[in-house]
């Protein structure tokens, strides 16, 4: 393609004329610590001490924490609370949160309940979680998760959460069905 048909492409002045209109794009910079580490942690103690643990800053936070700001607030044996504070860079199309912030939130919460039960070299994996959105999130103040175990088998748990605003208003609940699984201890 020649340089004059490159620059005169149907519409390129355009979408650069739209782009400037936007203003000024912006940026958010994510740091975490390396995933591996962490989940080499995970086998050698019970979940709730894992968790605890890594509420106390004794173990780096997964990857996915930085991505949507979450920080574990309290651990107990089948119930765990994380708060997160979604920024503008989570927003959908029509200004409020979009649901997936939400679902991410609430698979955390029901999968860290679950391990809050499990013992020494078990883990867990998501197989399906139902969220039902029951309000709007517009931004504006921290949501509180809270994740409980209804049922931990030997194979299969089930948990439910809920998240609620800034003003304790509920905004989504989820109930959720995990696999448990043997988790080897790490290899030297």
């Amino acid at each position: 393609m020649s340089e004059t048909q490159q620059t005169d492409a149907p519409g390129a002045h355009e979408a650069t004329s739209a782009h400037e209109a936007w203003g000024a794009p912006r940026s958010r910079d994510l740091t975490w610590y390396d995933p591996h580490r962490t989940a080499a942690e995970a086998p050698l103690r019970s979940g709730v001490e894992f968790l605890r643990r890594m509420r106390d800053g004794l173990i780096p936070p997964p990857p996915i924490a930085s991505h949507f700001g979450l920080d574990i607030d309290e651990v107990e044996e089948g119930r765990v609370t994380f708060r997160c504070t979604p920024d503008e860079s989570g927003y959908n199309p029509i200004g409020t949160i979009h649901g997936g912030v939400l679902c991410t939130l609430l698979d955390t919460v029901c999968g860290c309940a679950i391990q809050s039960v499990l013992p020494q070299g078990k883990g867990y994996t998501s197989i399906e979680i139902k969220v039902s959105y029951v309000k709007a999130v517009r931004g504006g103040g921290p949501l509180t998760a809270e994740g409980t175990v209804v049922k931990a088998g030997s194979r299969v748990g089930f948990t439910e959460g809920v998240v609620r605003d800034a003003t304790g208003a509920v905004v989504a609940t989820a109930s959720s069905t995990l696999l448990i699984f043997d988790v080897p201890p790490p290899t030297a």
